[in-house]
């Protein structure tokens, strides 16, 4: 029967294309891509604009953040005079707004304030899919929302749109925020909504999605080396397929269930172990099936599930925040047990669902369509990470110019993404070599961004990486003179959290041999003698690989590194050592690195200062060489894309 008037049935409404089960599953997914895109802007922003990483208390930073995953639970008694739906709608239209808004920003404040209203509204979202969505929708809503987040991130470079300008971003960040706007509108409600421990566990699943599951940065750590372009296809392609069966396993969940209580621990555990990407696949598909396994019936009560989100979320704060100021303050116990512990955590929710069945759910249904869709994607998503090896190139002459830069993880002084911008400029520079301190592969706190690759990328050159901290953090060089030795040496630690480490290489310049060290010293008194051991290691003509064997705290070289020697122990060979080495030209410490025989030319060039960038009042980034090596130039750029300014060398290596 029609209704009075309108000649239509007040049951049909135009839904579009979209099954009741879609229309659930889709807002949900889009919000948590919004909501992603907000956090990764947060918290690199936590560390660049509300503090300036290690100079800031960590627990002043830690409860700024705490504010605004704490925020959202104002919103619970929201939720009982008008229902949940008002709520739903409301936080996914501040949602949208706050997206678009961080678009139009340019850094600074606004960038800072923005995202953490973004990290607040996108909560209060979820909230309201907690009290609403329909139970069968939520596990692969969360799956969907967290591979389509991870797959964007890899296809976008790790760079996301809100770093990019020009009006594509804009068109696309529209259109998302436009559909997702929509979707929520048609979203149906239920009152059958998923347990609590579903919604618990996603800030659990979110911490091992940010840390493994969408970077490719620790295929580097393998080797301390370029990776090959086919193993950055490859790798890439082999995440996609794993984020893609997680969404499948969420959807079509294994009836045994001890594929989740084994593999899934075992293989993150494997993967936090080897440092490898190896198993991440693996993690990606039973994770999935931990999210459908989490979401069996009976369901909870619309508020339990809420605050059990909620509660996820703060999980997931201290997690992450617990892990990363490790590197700033000692806690006492190593952080490299979080994921495992968050893996563990999963799996032990989820298995709370079992109550004794032998048989969890029925047999996965076999859609030939979705494997269809997956490789598609899949080889997409391989063929589209492919990059040309840039070609060894030998230097005719005997000039060569260096830059050493600390970037920061890539954030500038306003805290945007400058990454682009710093390759631009080095390569305005026309270096022979860059030596980079402060390198991120893809830490989760630092937005989850591979620096090295990008910024080497840029300059068209290859690059060689250094850890230091743990796999994605340490130093690097990028050049494309020809390397005939090379080897990261790991400095200790004297009482300071965070790692350093000494990459020695050798390079060749006009036929002659130049050895170089980079480096990044935590703890200088302690520090400065190792390196000036591998320096005149290097300087007497020993190879990379054993500079500096014999000083105390002796290093070991990382596995895998090339370990060509060309040099005879009797030879000798000109050596520079650069990088930040928070080290005055007045303190104890150079008086160390000089009697290994280097020199600071950069004082007879008016001494310019590094740090901070907008208003330097001293200088800690050094360029030091030893004889055979004259300094024909020497500047401080006052470029602002870091906390540092960047030195630039021009040198000709005369022998020795």
């Amino acid at each position: 029967m029609d209704a009075p008037g309108t000649g239509t049935s007040p049951s049909r409404v135009w839904h579009g294309p979209f099954t009741a089960h879609q229309r659930a599953v889709i807002p949900l997914a889009l919000g948590i891509l919004l909501f992603t895109d907000a956090l990764r802007v947060f918290l690199p922003s936590l560390i660049t604009l509300f503090g300036r990483a290690g100079d800031t208390p960590p627990e002043q930073m830690g409860l700024y953040a705490a504010l605004w995953f704490v925020l959202p639970f104002a919103a619970v008694p929201l939720a009982r005079p008008r229902g949940p739906r008002p709520l739903l709608l409301g936080g996914a239209v501040l949602l949208a707004v706050d997206r678009l808004a961080l678009q139009a920003t340019d850094g600074g404040r606004p960038q800072l304030y923005l995202a953490s209203a973004g990290v607040s509204f996108g909560l209060v979202f979820l909230y309201g899919c907690a009290l609403t969505i329909p139970r069968k929708a939520v596990a692969s809503g969360l799956a969907a929302g967290l591979a389509g987040s991870a797959v964007i991130h890899l296809a976008l470079d790790q760079v996301d749109l809100v770093w990019r300008d020009g009006p594509l971003p804009w068109l696309a960040v529209l259109v998302v925020c436009a559909a997702f706007l929509w979707s929520v509108r048609l979203a149906p409600a239920s009152d059958d909504v998923a347990p609590g421990r579903l919604w618990f566990i996603f800030g659990l699943a979110l911490v091992l999605n940010g840390m493994y599951l969408e970077t490719i940065g620790l295929a580097g750590s393998l080797t301390g080396d370029h990776t090959a372009p086919p193993e950055v296809a490859i790798l890439t392609g082999a995440l996609v397929a794993g984020q893609l069966g997680m969404v499948s396993f969420a959807i079509w969940p294994p009836h045994q269930w001890w594929i989740c209580v084994i593999v899934l621990p075992a293989s993150a555990l494997l993967m936090i172990l080897s440092s490898s990407l190896a198993p991440a696949p693996m993690t990606a598909v039973v994770l999935g099936a931990c999210l459908a396994m989490a979401g069996m019936p009976p369901a909870s009560s619309p508020t339990r599930s809420g605050l059990a989100m909620l509660g996820g979320m703060l999980v997931f704060l201290v997690t992450v925040f617990v892990y990363y100021a490790s590197y700033d303050i000692d806690l006492g116990f190593a952080n490299s047990g979080a994921p495992g512990l968050a893996a563990g955590l999963i799996t032990g929710v989820a298995l709370t669902a079992v109550k004794g069945r032998r048989v969890l759910l029925t047999r996965p249904h076999r859609s030939w369509r979705f494997g269809l869709i997956a490789l598609t994607v899949t080889v997409v998503a391989a063929v589209l990470a492919w990059r040309p090896l840039p070609g060894v190139q030998a230097k005719t002459g005997d000039e060569f110019t260096l830059i050493a830069y600390n970037i920061r993880m890539g954030f500038g002084l306003k805290g945007t993404l400058d990454l682009d911008r710093i390759a631009a400029w080095a390569r305005s520079e026309r270096p022979d070599v860059v030596l980079l301190s402060e390198v991120d592969r893809g830490w989760l706190l630092n937005g989850g961004h591979d620096d090295l690759a990008r910024i080497a990328a840029g300059l068209g050159m290859r690059y060689h990486f250094a850890p230091a901290a743990d796999p994605l953090w340490g130093d690097a060089i990028i050049t494309n003179l020809p390397i005939r030795q090379s080897a990261s040496h790991p400095l200790g630690r004297h009482d300071h959290p965070t790692g350093a480490q000494a990459q020695a290489v050798v390079v060749e310049v006009g036929g002659k041999e130049v050895g170089i060290v980079g480096t990044h010293l935590q703890a200088p008194p302690g520090q400065a003698p190792e390196v000036a051991a591998i320096v005149r290691d290097l300087a007497a003509g020993g190879s990379a690989e054993t500079a500096g064997a014999a000083a105390p705290g002796a290093r070991t070289p990382v596995a895998g590194t090339p370990t060509t020697t060309t040099g005879s122990p009797g030879s000798r060979r000109p050596v520079l050592l650069a990088g930040d080495l928070n080290t005055t030209p007045a303190d104890p410490e150079m008086r160390v690195l000089e009697a290994a025989g280097l020199s600071d030319p950069l004082t007879a060039l008016g001494n310019p200062l590094t740090s901070p960038a907008d208003a330097p009042v001293q200088r800690i980034d050094h360029v030091l060489v030893t004889a055979g090596l004259e300094v024909l130039e020497a500047r401080v750029p006052g470029v602002t894309f870091s906390d540092h300014r960047p030195t630039v060398v021009r040198m000709r290596v005369t022998g020795v």
